[in-house]
């Protein structure tokens, strides 16, 4: 571990903002706006295809000025060098943490324990290219020797949420001969319901899990097979129909899938951010080689200005001191991210995983408890759902929630006026949010007097506005790893380890005792808490 640091909160810097942010809080965004009426063209930045308008943010020029000087004084600029150059400051599980070396087109030698680590990463996406093209085209056939027509990918966490997420957001992109599908849980409903329809002799799936142990992926991956037998009835049928994501080759063998059809990847990627790796294999054969690579290309252009553009111009860091700001020195205790666009139903929960995995963290990079709070609640639903849903707390609601709001100004399915009224409503409701409507609006209005108190909108909810041309898959790529580099950001700000995620252990160690007390032929006594026992023994009792 490092040599303990001050800890942020009493940090000059630390103290600087928390002072201004006492002074802001009784600021309204209309006030602002009415003596700084140009801040909407100037507190802009634009990169890569995206353009962020974080004028609806309640701060000025001295605050994220000083906000900037926080991110020095917690030397983010090293840090980042560090994370691009393959140190390991993974340093809990002593890793690099090089998932921007998955996307790295400019090919650059990237050395880990001193081995350029390019070579291994273009053998496996020439690999993917090479089996995507064959299943696109028909020349992979199934165990008959007809083609494949769908793909299952059996995964969990990163290993499911990316891919997921991704073809679903790059769907117009997509082979729509193929149908790609999906299954996580280990609720056999899940496997259930996605197979049900599907011929097995035209199915293939996709096993992604880096030890070939994790218990839900492989519960699954052994009720595809018996489905697959089933039908197929003849155990060398596997091998047409299974390949692995995986490093573990005995394992995959045992499984009967040929190791040849195994894509490897490395233990410096971690799972939430792994999409760029053979994880992505379900995505590159929706969308085709080509596609994925313009993907990577749009990862890499903000991994690239992520690591060259000054603060100031910097998108990453932009955002990810904003959400710093209101984090820290507003008490907001989460964040919503609203695409405006039906094909990015999943990019809020694919970063939910990534934001609250990485920075869900409760003890510094020393080991001591901190004393902020750290990653905040993140979610959010697409386009205009959610304004029949949750923007009633938004915008009336007393809790302080700020909101990335992603549109796009050409829709995949122009389909008569949709898309106006689409983008109408995304632009209004950031203003609404912003400005409200005062009492004194309301009564202009003719209202009766006992209805005022409820036709007010505060204002003063804060935005920040993200624009592209369209959806493509560089734009894509561009969005992933712009909220990559956010939650980096502010892991060095709260100086806690981003990519570790030691939390998620305790339950599954804890599940596996319970499973054996739940399988045992006869009643073990048991040693939980007395809650824990009861509910054990109802289970039992009532299965």
């Amino acid at each position: 571990m490092p040599t303990p640091s001050i800890p942020r909160c009493e940090l000059h810097a630390w103290r600087a903002v928390e002072a201004h942010a006492r002074e802001m809080r009784h600021v309204h965004l209309r006030d602002i706006f009415r003596s700084d009426p140009a801040r909407g063209q100037r507190m802009t930045q634009e990169t890569c295809g995206l353009y962020l308008d974080y004028s609806k943010n309640n701060v000025t020029g001295e605050s994220l000025s000083r906000l900037r000087d926080l991110a020095e004084a917690c030397d983010l600029r090293t840090s980042i060098q560090d994370m691009l150059n393959g140190r390991k400051i993974n340093v809990t599980e002593n890793r690099a943490v090089l998932h921007t070396a998955l996307r790295n087109r400019s090919n650059r030698p990237i050395i880990v324990d001193g081995r350029d680590v390019m070579p291994e990463i273009n053998a496996v996406l020439e690999q993917m290219a090479s089996f995507s093209r064959q299943v696109r085209d028909g020349t992979w056939k199934g165990f008959t020797g007809r083609p494949i027509r769908n793909i299952v990918n059996i995964g969990i966490g990163g290993s499911d949420l990316g891919p997921m997420m991704a073809c679903e957001a790059l769907k117009a992109y997509s082979d729509r001969r193929l149908t790609v599908r999906f299954v996580s849980n280990v609720d056999a409903t899940q496997f259930v319901e996605q197979t049900r329809d599907l011929d097995p002799a035209e199915t293939l799936f996709i096993v992604a899990s880096k030890t070939f142990t994790t218990q839900e992926t492989m519960t699954n991956a052994r009720s595809a097979r018996a489905w697959m037998l089933d039908a197929l009835k003849d155990p060398a049928s596997v091998a047409r129909h299974f390949v692995a994501v995986s490093t573990n080759t005995a394992e995959v063998v045992g499984f009967g899938i040929d190791p040849a059809n195994m894509f490897g990847f490395w233990d410096w990627v971690g799972g939430r951010y792994s999409l760029c790796s053979a994880i992505g294999l379900p995505l590159m054969i929706a969308i085709g080689p080509e596609s994925f690579v313009q993907m990577l290309e749009g990862c890499h252009a903000m991994d690239q200005h992520f690591a060259t553009a000054p603060f100031e111009l910097n998108l990453p860091v932009t955002l990810g001191l904003i959400g710093v700001w209101y984090n820290n020195f507003f008490d907001a205790q989460s964040q919503a991210i609203l695409p405006y666009d039906q094909y990015l139903s999943r990019f809020a929960a694919y970063f939910q995983q990534g934001d609250m995995e990485s920075n869900g963290k409760s003890v510094d990079r020393a080991g001591r408890p901190v004393r902020w709070q750290t990653g905040p609640v993140l979610w959010g639903e697409p386009g205009t759902n959610g304004q029949h849903a949750f923007y009633q707390l938004l915008h009336q609601g007393t809790k302080l929630i700020p909101c990335d709001f992603i549109g796009f100004c050409r829709s995949h399915n122009p389909l008569d006026s949709h898309h106006d009224i689409l983008m109408a409503n995304f632009f209004a409701q950031t203003e609404a949010l912003a400005f409200g409507k005062t009492a004194q609006a309301v009564a202009a209005e003719g209202t009766d007097q006992a209805l005022l108190p409820f036709l007010v909108f505060e204002g003063n909810r804060p935005t920040n506005t993200l624009l592209a041309d369209e959806l493509t898959p560089y734009t894509l790529g561009a969005l992933i790893a712009l909220y990559e580099h956010k939650i980096f950001t502010q892991g060095i700000i709260w100086d806690i380890y981003s990519f570790d995620q030691w939390g998620v252990q305790l339950g599954k160690v804890l599940a596996g005792r319970v499973l054996q007390e739940l399988q045992a032929p006869s009643s073990p006594a048991l040693q939980h808490d007395s809650s824990t026992n009861a509910l054990i023994a109802r289970y039992r009792a009532r299965r």
